[in-house]
């Protein structure tokens, strides 16, 4: 199984400079344009990602996340959302190397088996970077009206966030 898992993507590169030479295309040439064109998305993506890392490191070094954390304690604790995972939630739709180095911390402190512990991990795997996909997705092909994209994938955050402590206390 091993040795079929590593000759797969050289056996899918092989089988489409074969089909392309098959069918008379310049494959080399196509390459090169795929290329230039990937190269412009990334300079097309760059300004967003570097204002969303800065965003994000600013909140974290200034003490915002902290502050953050106790103007919404009233609602998590009101939603069942432990304390402690507060910075996680907030982290995890704009940042995974914050949410994932927010999880470490958490993970250090409680113990990966406690239930602190199972909840931030079950939080880090149901959710997604939201801003982060957006700033990417969108970006690179130029949307500027997000529509109900953000709003819905908020709810899908909100969703798993409120439910990770109970579905640990059922299933744990």
């Amino acid at each position: 199984m091993r040795l079929f898992s590593d000759a797969l993507i050289p056996l899918v590169i092989v089988s489409i400079i074969c089909f392309g030479l098959v069918k008379g295309v310049d494959v080399f040439s196509e390459f090169l344009e795929g290329a230039k064109r990937g190269f412009g998305i990334v300079l097309d993506i760059t300004p967003p990602l570097i204002a969303l890392i800065f965003a994000i490191n600013t909140l974290r070094q200034s003490g915002g996340l902290e502050t953050l954390c106790s103007l919404l304690s009233p609602i998590t604790e009101f939603l069942g959302i432990p304390q402690q995972l507060t910075p996680l939630a907030i982290l995890s739709p704009i940042s995974g190397s914050g949410s994932l180095s927010m999880l470490e911390a958490i993970l250090k402190d409680v113990g990966p088996d406690s239930f602190l512990g199972r909840c931030a991990c079950v939080m880090m795997g149901s959710t997604e970077t939201t801003f982060y996909t957006m700033t990417i997705y969108y970006g690179s092909i130029g949307i500027k009206k997000t529509r109900h994209t953000l709003p819905c994938a908020l709810c899908a955050d909100l969703t798993s966030f409120i439910l990770s402590p109970v579905m640990v206390s059922l299933f744990f």
